[in-house]
């Protein structure tokens, strides 16, 4: 048993050794139920030898059977023969911390949360939780509040109180703590208008598609993902769902594409998942560009489980990497082409959909999204707007 740094994760039926205000506390989990037993012993060398003396002691009855729910048997008063503390100690429960508490939601759950959401956001908020923030006990949550406000944007401080609310509340009904100090926090911060990620539509144009598709074919270092880079612009389909196409998703007629399972990134890596963002499972119609590209990439003996795009090692492709590496590098290549990134592929796609004529309700139903998404955020944009003569 040893002490814990914030961010290290102990396993399960171990006894953390964590200094809190200054005083050392043990922390520990038994039978679904997290406890906080202080000390009352300040943080140094002497009394930390001591406190891990006790940890090891609760260890032991923990997995002997003999622990005692009531913390009676652990409370200093037998410690004070050994060491005597600079103070007289207090023995109380203290608070969990936010790093404490994030830690026990997250693990409450993760059974119902994709690993994505487990790698972007709920590492994220840990992140900044151990990190960033100056303070991280329940009392400081204005200073949180205020901090968030001055260090990160509108957006992403309403996001992170949102979070920090929710968890508070779950601890509330868990019986860890008496009120949630972040309570309607969130609901104070005003988001301004367009402010949002999902409004960063910046299309390329026919013509400078067409020159990004030949600069990856003319490519001698990246020409491997050219059929890759042109089937997200045909398609409009997002790039983890393109990463986990397999062969059994192409009709063996090459009139259709069934996308059902995304690669996304997760606290292990990258891994494939069932299911798409904003539904289980879409068909896309082949046309003929797209039958004659398919049908020149897939090898021969190729079974239903071979994907359809693998990275040249025979893994799931890393689009961020390719964003950053690959795709940077082939526009740069360009001249007068705007860097964009590789997600604006799909935005291409759907925004020449609609010039082209394409009802919105049938692109929505090509690429995933509802009319009102479609209509709310690309059909203003695909067309010209005339001001006649008055």
């Amino acid at each position: 048993m040893t002490s814990q740094t914030k961010e290290s994760k102990s396993p399960k039926g171990t006894v953390q050794v964590k200094s809190s205000n200054e005083r050392l506390q043990l922390v520990f989990r038994v039978c679904g139920k997290r406890y906080y037993l202080s000390t009352g012993f300040i943080d140094s060398v002497a009394n930390r030898k001591v406190a891990m003396a006790k940890a090891q002691l609760i260890e032991l009855d923990i997995l002997s059977g003999n622990f005692d729910p009531t913390l009676a048997k652990y409370k200093p008063e037998a410690l004070l023969a050994k060491v005597t503390p600079p103070i007289t100690p207090v023995v109380e429960e203290v608070a969990p911390s936010l790093v404490d508490l994030w830690e026990s939601y997250t693990e409450f759950r993760r059974p119902g949360l994709s690993p994505s959401t487990l790698a972007k956001d709920y590492k994220k908020v840990a992140r900044c939780i151990n990190v960033h923030l100056p303070v991280n006990t329940l009392d400081k949550a204005v200073v949180i509040r205020n901090w968030l406000n001055a260090n990160r944007s509108p957006d992403a401080s309403k996001r992170m109180l949102t979070q920090l609310s929710a968890c508070c509340d779950w601890a509330v009904k868990s019986e860890l703590i008496k009120e949630n100090p972040f309570e309607n926090m969130a609901s104070d911060i005003k988001l301004p208008k367009g402010s949002r990620e999902d409004n960063d539509i910046n299309p390329f144009s026919i013509e400078e598609r067409d020159r990004i598709i030949a600069g990856f074919q003319n490519s001698a270092r990246y020409k491997y993902y050219a059929p890759f880079i042109e089937f997200l612009f045909i398609t409009g389909c997002r790039p983890s769902e393109a990463v986990a196409l397999q062969w059994k998703h192409i009709s063996n007629d090459f009139r259709t594409i069934r996308f059902e399972q995304a690669v996304v990134v997760s606290e292990s890596g990258l891994v494939c998942k069932k299911g798409l963002k904003t539904q289980k499972k879409r068909t896309f119609p082949i046309n003929e560009r797209l039958a004659a590209l398919l049908k020149s990439i897939k090898p021969s003996g190729a079974c239903s489980d071979t994907k359809v795009f693998p990275s040249r090692e025979g893994t799931w492709i890393d689009t961020r990497n390719l964003n950053t590496r690959g795709w940077t590098a082939v526009i740069e290549e360009l001249d007068g082409i705007e860097y964009k990134k590789l997600y604006q592929t799909r935005h291409t796609f759907i925004t020449l959909a609609l010039r082209n004529g394409m009802d919105v309700k049938d692109v929505a139903k090509l690429v995933g999204n509802s009319p009102e998404i479609i209509y709310r955020h690309y059909a203003g944009q695909s067309r010209e707007i005339i001001v006649p003569n008055f």
